[in-house]
């Protein structure tokens, strides 16, 4: 039997008020999920384990049956990029971001309000790029919206902290003040201190430069977040390569992660181009991108479905709404992806003999704006042990057995 791997990236949520206390998947509207659920089987999972609120990186490379402390996601999202990594070239994922003061160090927003325009955020990459001066080789690339790689050319070590107030290496920090962080060895060896001043030397001397910049004083006129700042974390400095998957795998590609993560265990990508964020409104650039995720992940099914035994399609918007506190969009996307995505797969599997696993890398609560430890439900479909009414919901889930995230492909997949 052929396989879908599905992940709706922080789908899963908690009660808020603003739904009249259930979460988006209880509030969205899925009768083609809900079908779904009905002739499958709920289960709930710790995509890493109980009591880490994971990020995307660690919590997909582990839901894949890997060991997640060993894919740093610096270098995944520079493969991702496409972006030649060499041992030893230290790559940190990094962010777009908005301080009031250096020395106060307090953020204001870890993404630049969202309203970084494609054209901005190249513009000010070249910036940096001619400006900071640092004594060994540098790159800094932007890639999505706010999002952007930072590549040191050599041997370094990568046994240093992220300097991002928010997330330690593969999970999340809670971090009620907001205050900046600034990289640190691990260890008292010479590389890895020359390592986190290096970090600390571009964020230092980025901000200074973005400070001043004519585009970031354009923005502040605008009433726009300045991205004035530049958040770096997870260091690696070697590409991870992972035993393969059973059987032969096809990924839908459009983020650089997923990409990355994607190559890295050796799934050949469908790639398409991404929309460009052109003006100020984020969430028509996220919607545009959705709807052309879901017609290329169809696209994708169709032309390949012959040739592969497994498919991995990962929809990265439903995540935004809740680090955004936008409960309303999260339930709208949902229902765009039941109508446009399921309707089709719940005709597509059966037809063609094939299983779907369908699950969260992690939940993104509205009301607290960021990740958190809770599980995630997970559906198998069609299967034996189906029991109708059933939905695909947190609580649902919880109501099955619990799936430990590494094993979760080799007990419902394969």
């Amino acid at each position: 039997m052929k396989g879908v791997f599905v992940i709706l990236d922080g789908v899963a949520d908690q009660p808020c008020q603003q739904l009249g206390m259930v979460t988006p998947l209880e509030a969205a509207k899925t009768p083609n999920l809900d079908k779904m659920a009905g002739k499958g089987k709920l289960d709930y999972c710790y995509p890493i384990k109980e009591g880490i609120a994971p990020e995307s990186s660690s919590a997909v490379v582990s839901l894949l049956g890997y060991d997640y402390r060993m894919a740093p996601r610096g270098p995944l999202e520079a493969v991702g990029a496409g972006l030649n990594l060499t041992k030893g070239d230290l790559a940190l994922r990094c962010n777009f971001a908005t301080i009031d003061d250096l020395h106060e160090g307090s953020l204001l927003d870890s993404r630049a309000g969202r309203t970084l325009t494609t054209k901005e955020a190249r513009a000010l990459a070249k910036v940096l790029n001619q400006n900071v001066k640092i004594p060994f080789k540098f790159e800094f690339h932007p890639t999505l919206q706010h999002r952007g790689v930072l590549i040191f050319r050599g041997g370094f070590s990568d046994n240093i902290t992220g300097a991002d107030p928010f997330y330690s290496q593969g999970s999340v920090r809670i971090n009620k003040n907001k205050n900046m962080v600034f990289s640190e060895p691990l260890d008292e060896e010479d590389d890895s201190k020359l390592s986190a001043n290096l970090v600390n030397s571009f964020i230092r001397q980025s901000h200074e430069i973005l400070d001043k910049n004519d585009i970031n004083s354009s923005r502040a006129r605008k009433g726009l977040f300045s991205a004035n700042y530049i958040i770096c974390r997870d260091p690696g400095n070697e590409f991870p390569r992972f035993k393969k998957l059973k059987g032969k795998w096809m990924a839908l590609g459009y983020m650089p992660l997923e990409k990355g993560i994607a190559k890295a265990v050796k799934m050949d990508v469908f790639d398409f181009k991404y929309p460009t964020m052109k003006g100020i409104d984020a969430y028509a650039q996220v919607y545009s991108g959705l709807n052309k995720a879901i017609k290329n992940a169809i696209k994708m099914l169709r032309k390949n479905y012959k040739k592969y035994d497994y498919f991995y399609i990962h929809f990265k918007e439903t995540d935004l709404p809740g680090h955004d506190s936008k409960p309303l969009d999260k339930v709208k996307m949902i229902e765009i992806i039941d109508k446009k995505f399921f309707r089709f797969l719940r005709w597509y599997l059966p037809k063609n003999q094939a299983r779907m696993v369908l699950t969260a890398d992690h939940t993104t609560s509205s009301r607290l704006k960021r990740h958190t430890s809770d599980p995630v439900p997970v559906l198998t479909y069609p299967h034996d042990n189906s029991k109708e009414g059933q939905r695909f919901t947190e609580k649902d889930g919880k109501k099955g057995r619990r799936v430990m995230g590494r094993k979760l492909l080799q007990e419902n997949l394969f």
